[in-house]
């Protein structure tokens, strides 16, 4: 009995793990109650390690890097995500790997001129979870690699994958402007025109082939790979976009 009272526990039901605390127990009859809302009744007698668990004390509070997690299944990763989107904290590490929540509201500072700043002087990493932090990562190890460098956004419809996009394309550009403002770099124009270009290209190609879906009034048909091409200084020379992943007609 005191140990189904200890506090959140993962209850395994319809094959997830909810997150769940005891909200009664008398008469053999244990009441979970979910952080998420839902009510569940169980004989006491029936209840058993295999059903209902201790939560660890890295999955109570959420972690900015849920490879620190000591609950391996589907529903600690749902439940550490639910607890910072509590809080509008939309992006979690998993590792190197970036996990962001659709706020479906803007967020104000989150993406301004500071937050580019914050970001562009520290690895990924070091300070809370950003998409600037993985943009940041990319565009450093072009040089510390020598290698090009790849991003990959996937996601559902109405995940935010084009605004993730149009995100880490303005980190970029960003940091191709300030590449030419620093002492000694001569900047001909050319290269704003090519961000500009970029940038602005991303609402035409969203008319194309769209389509409205229960969680998107825009959403996109087909995958789109965008190449950058940088000089030695660290400038955006040139760039193209490609579609692919073109559905059946």
């Amino acid at each position: 009995h005191d140990h189904f009272l200890s506090g959140p526990q993962p209850l395994p039901e319809d094959e997830q793990h909810l997150p769940s605390t005891v909200s009664s127990c008398s008469g053999g009859v244990v009441v979970f109650t979910t952080d998420y809302g839902q009510v569940y009744t169980y004989k006491q007698n029936a209840l058993s390690r295999q059903k209902v668990a201790p939560m660890h004390v890295s999955s109570i509070s959420g972690v900015e890097d849920m490879s620190s997690l000591e609950d391996l299944h589907d529903g600690a990763i749902m439940y550490n995500l639910y607890l910072r989107y509590q809080h509008r904290l939309i992006y979690t590490y998993i590792g190197s790997i970036l996990a962001a929540v659709n706020p479906y509201q803007n967020l104000p500072g989150l993406y301004d001129r500071a937050a580019v700043d914050r970001y562009s002087r520290h690895y990924l990493g070091e300070i809370s979870p950003h998409i600037y932090a993985v943009a940041n990562e990319c565009y450093r190890s072009l040089w510390k690699r020598l290698q090009n460098q790849c991003v990959l956004i996937s996601g559902e419809s109405g995940a935010g994958k084009t605004e993730s996009t149009k995100l880490i394309l303005t980190f970029l550009s960003a940091m191709s402007q300030r590449s030419l403002d620093s002492p000694g770099a001569s900047s001909t124009g050319s290269t704003s025109r090519v961000e500009e270009a970029l940038l602005e290209s991303s609402p035409i190609m969203e008319a194309f082939g769209n389509a409205k879906t229960v969680y998107n009034n825009n959403s996109s048909r087909f995958g789109k790979f965008i190449q950058l091409h940088f000089s030695q200084k660290g400038n955006i020379q040139g760039g193209r976009i490609v579609d692919c992943i073109l559905p059946n007609p």
